[in-house]
């Protein structure tokens, strides 16, 4: 009994709570100080933001399904929570992608409503 009031209380503090996408929805609203909008997400994941690349060149114009990597043609599995449960589970995955294909595809960081504006279009998929 004693060993499983350790553990629970080892799971507690380390914040067993796994994070759901809505929970970096609100993250990236709140840093933006506004309201996500899903049009402009969808626009913004489809479009070339000076890079070679968008979004899509390898998530796919549709992320409910597999992608491939441009350049390296890695398999990519599908970005919308709808199609993969693992998506937007992990606070330091999600900021380590953010940042990665941000700078790949807008050589420069993404804005906090930028990533609300996605986030957004890639909860309402389905």
């Amino acid at each position: 009994m004693r060993y499983l009031l350790i553990v629970a209380a080892v799971l507690f503090a380390a914040g067993a709570r796994a994070e759901v996408p809505r929970d970096f929805l609100s993250r990236f609203e709140k840093e933006a100080g506004v309201a996500a909008s899903a049009e402009r997400g969808a626009r913004f994941f489809s479009t070339r933001q000076g890079g070679e690349w968008s979004c899509a060149s390898c998530h796919t114009e549709k992320p409910t399904q597999a992608g491939r990597h441009a350049k390296t043609e890695k398999a990519i599995t599908p970005l919308a929570p709808a199609a993969n449960a693992e998506r937007f589970t992990d606070a330091a995955k999600v900021d380590k992608w953010f940042r990665r294909n941000c700078n790949d595809t807008l050589n420069r960081l993404c804005s906090a409503q930028e990533k609300a504006d996605v986030m957004a279009w890639l909860l309402s998929l389905k």
